[in-house]
């Protein structure tokens, strides 16, 4: 129980901390797009990038799937990059971007399972089983993301009913200001 713990603890942290800016601007773009009344839509998606993520930080612990770091740093705010942008030009066709963010989350959510892949190949010794940590850390991410997604949401419903904001510019100024924000990491990132 106490491993279980320390790596539910873990899974909190990278999508909680100051450091998880990458996994919370794709959280913010992935989910900006649908209304508080779509919880459950969001909900599903966000599980979504849990499995994407859990599927490649397997796969890295086990040592089937390893990739350089410098690339998945590369790719990690590439996958923003491509999620807000997709936001934007999409911007008139909400449920074709909302279908289509669903495969996001999971494809995109392989990659970002590989940013932790290097620190948990490390931690998990090769005579431990991985699904206790596995298990734990999952979970945790996926409370961390809930958390995240639910101070979006009640941002959302203050700005869109109190303040009367309009959806439409919501998303746009959401969406570009993650665009900026991750074509920067993306910049300074670039392996090559």
């Amino acid at each position: 129980m106490q491993d279980f713990l320390f790596y539910l603890n873990l899974g909190w942290e990278h999508i909680i901390s100051l450091d998880a800016l990458d996994h919370q601007l794709f959280v913010l773009a992935l989910i900006a797009v649908y209304s508080y009344s779509d919880w459950k839509k969001i909900l599903i998606l966000v599980t979504a990038f849990t499995i994407g993520h859990s599927i490649t930080l397997a796969l890295s612990i086990l040592d089937i799937v390893r990739i350089n770091s410098a690339w998945v740093e590369f790719l990690i705010p590439l996958t923003i990059v491509l999620t807000s942008l997709d936001n934007i030009l999409m911007k008139n066709k909400k449920q074709t971007l909302m279908r289509a963010n669903y495969y996001l989350a999971l494809i995109f959510g392989l990659i970002h399972g590989m940013g932790f892949a290097n620190t948990a190949r490390v931690m998990i010794a090769k005579s431990q089983s991985i699904a206790v940590p596995l298990l734990g850390f999952n979970i945790g991410l996926e409370l961390g993301q809930i958390v995240i997604v639910i101070a979006i949401l009640i941002l959302l419903f203050v700005l869109l009913n109190i303040f009367k904001v309009n959806k439409k510019d919501w998303v746009l100024f959401v969406s570009s200001g993650v665009f900026a924000l991750s074509l920067k990491m993306t910049l300074e990132r670039i392996p090559f």
